[in-house]
């Protein structure tokens, strides 16, 4: 991809996996292009609509069980996505989208569905309390420096294979359930933070589009994200220190 491209956004299936506003991350990475001058076009992509190979970014939300399983026959029936993560195309999936990414998921009813196979993770209910709240974590410094914050609402326990890394090791919250949040494998990544976590997290969508134009982006400067950026971490953090102290008695 060259700057004087189009780089073109799927948005896959939002009236199956929109459940928790995660379409606005599409949103977020065609403000971002834009403000450096760089063209981007998001193409909608509904239950019934074939999924294109040709796309540089695919984007995935959060929904309920039933989403779930209706997202994964579509996308193994068009196979678009797949194809070109096969290639290096980006793909981001939060919640949901991240448990159909994996080898597969169980659902609240105990029954076990394939998944796309894009990560190499497995995911099954986890305690019977549902992760509700704020998460707080620190991405692999592989992939950038500043801390992540998001919302997390679900209550499955994702087991990351061989081949997967964790996206961020947790500070505050529940994630993965083990002490991380996410995965990533190539340019395929999942994380269980909604937020939309690309505005809440302008290094995550900057890493995304460095990897879909191919070069490195120039930097771009928002005061008011940076002061609402540092008011979640700050308030975050303060949860953290407060459980730290609630545990020592």
């Amino acid at each position: 991809m060259v700057h004087d491209s189009v780089v073109r956004i799927g948005l896959v299936l939002p009236d199956v996996l929109g459940t928790y506003g995660d379409s606005g991350n599409a949103t977020v990475l065609l403000k971002r292009l834009e403000w450096r001058g760089i063209r981007g076009e998001v193409v909608q992509l509904g239950v019934g609509d074939p999924v294109p190979n040709s796309l540089d970014i695919y984007l995935l939300g959060g929904g309920e069980d039933r989403a779930q399983t209706l997202a994964v026959s579509h996308l193994t029936e068009h196979p678009g996505m797949q194809q070109a993560a096969a290639n290096g195309a980006v793909v981001m999936a939060v919640c949901a989208g991240l448990q159909i990414l994996g080898e597969d998921f169980t659902g609240s009813d105990g029954v076990t569905h394939g998944g796309l196979g894009l990560l190499d993770v497995r995911t099954t209910p986890g305690s019977s309390t549902r992760a509700v709240g704020e998460l707080l974590t620190l991405p692999d410094k592989e992939l950038f420096a500043d801390p992540m914050t998001g919302f997390e609402n679900h209550q499955g326990h994702t087991q990351l294979g061989a081949s997967a890394r964790p996206l961020s090791r947790v500070v505050y919250g529940t994630g993965n359930g083990e002490g991380h949040d996410g995965a990533y494998q190539g340019h395929v990544l999942g994380t269980y933070m909604h937020g939309p976590v690309l505005a809440r997290n302008p290094a995550f969508a900057d890493l995304m589009l460095t990897w879909a134009v191919g070069s490195p982006l120039a930097p771009i400067d928002v005061p008011a994200i940076s002061q609402l950026r540092n008011e979640r971490r700050r308030a975050v953090q303060q949860m953290a220190n407060r459980r730290k102290r609630l545990l020592r008695f």
